[in-house]
């Protein structure tokens, strides 16, 4: 309500005062003309009264009559309310209505007189120190030849002009007073309505403002005012539609973000974060959230001086650049950056886009993937080399002798033998790796103890060779969903390297047990251990810690790798613990729910 009485009095002074305004000036131009219309009026009538005048006058010119002139002037003066004035054109006079014209001053100073003089019609209005009052005087020269002989003043007293005027100035008074009453009402109502039409409006356009586009503003009957509403009301529906278009829009753009596993920072000139995913917050920092980083400077926020050159140089040369770059954080991360010039509609630069993809895992694949290129390409080069070299010493003559002939025949079937094992472990690591999920290895329950006691049946020689004493701790009643080839194998894979890498009179310990639906199998031995160094590595294809003494013991380098692939396939796993000079223990686990499911990490 306070704002409705405050607008209706912004508007209704304003109209008032035009009106009041207005009204004076009409006023005031009305008596002026009116005024003026007297005064020419007058003028006209003291003109034609010096007309009049003339011809009586003439005759009493030549020869000049002042006496007669003079009574003249005072018979007229008695009966007429001019007075009548009869000067030579020097200023003397000859005859007036009023006073004897000896005692007159001169009026050739006169302002009409002067005019008059030089043969025009004079007027002026002024006081008259003779009869003290306002009078307007009208002089008309008499000529005769182009010459001025006398000059006809007539005048007039104004009282009767300004009592005139007087009454008409407090009639057009009232009447302005009684029209200001009545406009000044019309305006109050009129202004009372505009500003419940205008308040209306304000309503509605303060809640345009507030995003509520739900009330319509109500069309008065004022034309102008309606096509305004309708305007307003229009633009309302636009809006609307404009605003769920652009939220519908930011809500797209923020879901494919989000759901991005790459990355993304987009920064403005004047390297200030303008957006940012949480992947890349994940990638960075993982501490804060996007909030945080919006409006911040890129140096303020992420503190690695790669990824700030990096944009910073596409800021300035406009051009796009990618690359790997190294984050040295709790763990080493690599990271594949593009940066590329961010440009809006005008294809103007506004900023720099950068988009990180964490490539650590496929940077470490294709690393292991060149050594086990590498690997295997010794692996099977050095065997084939030494039978290579055998076979051409016996091609050469060495087969006339029959001893020497033995003795490279047993070297080439061990190096053969040595070929078959590394092809039949990497036979078995391709079938275990294959990517179709589909494919199940087939489980059975089986009794644990069976299976470990197979194991140590195909490591018990070489143990008895090194007096290795193996000790079990299963129960025989143990049973567990699993397949017995692929987990003996295992057993055989991480026995075989406790035989080997132990000293000579010492032990194996094997304990098996199940938790809940998990099956974990322990393999102890008290060898030289591992450094800590090698423990995240040694399950890789071909890894050795020591790859003389491994070569020379016979391994392939693929055991550890196909026992972890072999728990991966069961839904479980397999680790390490050891230090130098403790021997080592290696867990292998598997899960019951998981079993049959081939997994591939």
């Amino acid at each position: 309500m306070n704002k409705k009485i405050k607008l209706i009095w912004q508007l209704y002074p304003s109209y008032l005062f035009i009106i009041l305004l207005s009204l004076a000036a009409v006023g005031w131009y009305s008596l002026s003309a009116l005024k003026t219309f007297y005064i020419d009026q007058t003028v006209t009538y003291l003109k034609n009264q010096g007309h009049l005048l003339e011809h009586e006058i003439t005759k009493y010119i030549s020869p000049l009559n002042t006496e007669y002139i003079d009574k003249m002037c005072k018979d007229i003066g008695k009966d007429a309310d001019v007075r009548v004035t009869i000067m030579f054109p020097n200023g003397d006079i000859i005859g007036d209505s009023n006073e004897s014209p000896v005692e007159m001053d001169n009026h050739a100073d006169r302002p009409e007189m002067i005019t008059a003089s030089g043969g025009n019609v004079g007027t002026s209005i002024r006081f008259s120190r003779t009869l003290q009052q306002n009078m307007m005087y009208v002089a008309i020269p008499l000529k005769k030849n182009n010459k001025t002989l006398i000059v006809i003043r007539t005048s007039i007293p104004l009282t009767f002009i300004e009592t005139s005027l007087k009454d008409v100035e407090i009639r057009i008074c009232l009447g302005g007073l009684i029209i200001a009453l009545v406009a000044s009402l019309i305006c109050l109502f009129l202004s009372r309505r505009i500003s419940l039409r205008l308040e209306d409006i304000k309503k509605g356009a303060e809640q345009f403002a507030k995003g509520d586009f739900s009330l319509k503003i109500h069309t008065p009957r004022t034309k102008e005012l309606a096509s305004l509403t309708d305007a307003m009301n229009q633009m309302a529906v636009q809006l609307e539609d404009r605003i769920k278009t652009v939220l519908h829009q930011q809500n797209e753009i923020e879901a494919i973000l989000t759901s991005m596993l790459e990355g993304v920072i987009a920064v403005n000139q004047e390297e200030q974060i303008i957006k940012i995913n949480q992947a890349a917050i994940q990638m960075l920092d993982n501490r804060s959230t996007s909030k945080d980083y919006l409006g911040r400077h890129i140096q303020e926020k992420i503190r690695h001086t790669v990824v700030y050159e990096f944009i910073r140089e596409t800021l300035l040369k406009g051009k796009i650049k990618q690359g790997d770059i190294e984050l040295n954080g709790k763990e080493k991360q690599i990271f594949n950056m593009c940066c590329t010039p961010l440009c809006d509609a005008f294809h103007t630069s506004i900023g720099a886009l950068v988009v990180f993809n964490d490539v650590t895992q496929l940077r470490h694949l294709e690393n292991v993937r060149q050594d086990f290129v590498a690997n295997v390409s010794h692996e099977i080069r050095t065997p084939l080399t030494t039978i290579k070299g055998f076979v051409e010493t016996l091609l050469s003559g060495a087969m006339k002798n029959p001893d020497e002939t033995e003795r490279f025949l047993n070297i080439i079937n061990k190096h053969v033998l040595r070929l078959t094992s590394i092809t039949e472990d990497l036979l078995q690591l391709a079938r275990l790796e294959q990517h179709d999920t589909k494919k199940r290895i087939a489980c059975e329950k089986e009794n644990i103890r069976e299976v470990i006691l197979s194991a140590i049946h195909v490591c018990q020689l070489e143990a008895n060779n090194k007096q290795i004493k193996i000790n079990l701790s299963c129960d025989e009643t143990l049973f567990f969903e699993i397949n017995s080839a692929l987990v003996e194998h295992a057993i055989v894979n991480l026995l075989d390297n406790a035989v080997k890498y132990s000293e000579n009179n010492s032990d194996i310990d094997i304990d098996a047990k199940q938790e809940n639906n998990q099956l974990t199998i322990r393999i102890k031995d008290y060898g030289p251990g591992i450094a800590k160094e090698h423990l995240t590595r040694i399950f890789e294809r071909f890894y050795r810690v020591d790859k003389a003494r491994s070569r020379k013991l016979g391994g392939t380098g693929l055991g550890l790798s196909i026992a972890r692939h072999i728990a991966q396939a069961h839904g479980g796993k397999i680790c390490v613990e050891s230090s130098p000079g403790k021997g080592s223990l290696f867990i292998i686990s598997f899960n019951y729910q998981n079993c049959g499911i081939l997994h591939i990490l």
